[in-house]
């Protein structure tokens, strides 16, 4: 079997799961070494994240530390879990009208508590990969989402897929604002400031009409925010995706009538039991 190539993926799930630290070792506790370890990243981002450092942070030695977790990789899964926190919590409240909720405001309040988190941990964007194990406050946030969109009455499928997108549009706007700072802070040089000496190549952008039309129009003087227009784009599009799902006419095969939308959201195939009786029977007689 090919272990994965940060270790061994199963020891992450172990750490992840286990309820509670194990008998703490000359005074060290898993706890410690992740609270430390945000502390760290916090400061110095993902890059300047190492096990010495903290080690370092707790008076330890770096062997102390690998008592309690196998290496960095390990940590950092640890890490994202702890900051996250379950649903319920701090940046993540549940809305007073949770039951009733309409999904498009919980999934437009989740993503902004989410987009607050990332403000405070910024390196938790620079953590990439289709390979994260996630943890309990992971699965439970991934559990919400799929129950607010599962609510909207779309295919399973559909409702999976909608979920990944929220993630994977906040994900980039976080990481898109890393990676602007990172380069603003090792250049010395601002983004408005290094575009705004780039006249060598504006003045051979003249060529192209659209983009002329558009500059000259002020259409790059007052840009959008793009995280708003983002978040309304991907909200709007899923809203007409669940319009155009509910719109579908769905009739039983058997008897014509309509058929209602199951409680999942996975279309029925026929309106009751009875019809799907008659229609095995039907394909069996003869």
């Amino acid at each position: 079997m090919v272990k994965d190539a940060a270790g061994d993926p199963d020891r992450v799930v172990e750490l992840l799961w286990q309820e509670g630290d194990a008998a703490p070792r000359t005074g060290l506790s898993l706890t410690r070494i992740v609270l430390a370890a945000i502390e760290v990243a916090d400061a110095e981002g993902l890059d300047g994240l190492s096990m010495r450092k903290v080690a370092d942070r707790l008076g330890f030695t770096s062997m102390s530390l690998y008592r309690h977790v196998p290496g960095r990789q390990h940590l950092v899964d640890l890490m994202c879990d702890a900051v996250l926190g379950p649903p319920g919590t701090a940046p993540f409240p549940e809305p007073a009208d949770a039951s009733d909720g309409e999904w498009r405001d919980r999934l437009e309040a989740w993503v902004r508590a989410g987009w607050q988190l990332r403000e405070r941990h910024p390196w938790l964007a620079e953590v990439r990969g289709t390979r994260q194990v996630p943890g309990p406050n992971g699965v439970a946030h991934y559990e919400y989402l799929l129950s607010t969109v599962a609510r909207t009455g779309l295919p399973p499928a559909q409702v999976i897929a909608v979920v990944g997108l929220i993630g994977r549009f906040l994900d980039a706007e976080a990481l898109r604002l890393v990676e602007t700072a990172r380069t603003e802070r090792l250049s010395g040089v601002t983004e408005a400031e290094w575009w705004g000496s780039r006249d060598t190549l504006y003045a051979r952008l003249d060529r192209y009409p659209t983009l002329t039309s558009l500059w000259e129009a002020g259409g790059f003087d007052d840009p959008e925010d793009p995280f708003e227009f983002g978040l309304r784009a991907v909200l709007d599009g899923v809203e007409a995706l669940v319009a155009r799902y509910g719109t579908r006419d769905e009739t039983c095969p058997v008897c014509g009538n309509p058929m209602e939308r199951a409680a999942s959201g996975r279309p029925r195939e026929y309106c009751s039991r009875a019809c799907r009786q008659r229609a095995y029977r039907r394909r069996h007689s003869g």
